[in-house]
């Protein structure tokens, strides 16, 4: 009985299973984007989310836990060089799947799954969208709180412009005698 075994065998043994999320995680780290099927990215997520966690801390304790996993000293060095760098802020979510439709041979669901701060597109979309994003009801404020303070402006400088120029006009000719 398999109860309470709940992630995806994927039709392979635990050492073969074991040696394809490993290959696929220093792919995936040396590369930033690997095309894979739906389940195995879904698997290899859970897989390698933990090990960039664990590369926020640069120690020999956590160098030596990623390469148990990885067993490539090229993407242990890439890992906690540059990727923890840029998820050094981020509390998790380090991967993204994007799917992109089905493979023509045997109709498998296919998808890119990348790192999520490497994708320079995505970043600039984002960007945009925070930007140009506003609230209804902020909105209406600035507005209700916009009109008063356009109709002081008004006032305001009709009334003080006069008496900003009669004191500055002698004054400007006293320097010059």
């Amino acid at each position: 009985m398999r109860h309470n075994k709940k992630f995806n065998h994927l039709g392979r043994t635990k050492s073969h299973r074991d040696a394809m999320l490993s290959n696929m995680a220093t792919s995936l780290i040396l590369h930033k984007r690997i095309f894979t099927t739906v389940a195995k990215a879904k698997a290899l997520r859970m897989y390698v989310e933990p090990i960039l966690n664990r590369s926020k801390q640069d120690t020999t304790n956590s160098r030596r836990v990623v390469f148990k996993y990885l067993q490539s000293k090229e993407a242990v060095t890439e890992l906690f060089k540059e990727i923890a760098a840029k998820i050094a802020d981020r509390p998790g979510g380090y991967t993204r799947i994007l799917k992109t439709g089905n493979r023509l041979g045997d109709a498998a669901k296919m998808c890119f799954i990348e790192l999520v701060d490497y994708n320079e597109n995505m970043l600039k979309e984002k960007a945009a969208k925070k930007a140009t994003r506003t609230r209804r009801s902020s909105k209406k404020k600035t507005e209700e709180t916009a009109a008063p303070v356009a109709a002081a402006e008004n006032e305001a400088p009709a009334a003080s412009a006069p008496v900003e120029e009669a004191p500055a006009a002698p004054a400007e000719e006293k320097r010059a005698e």
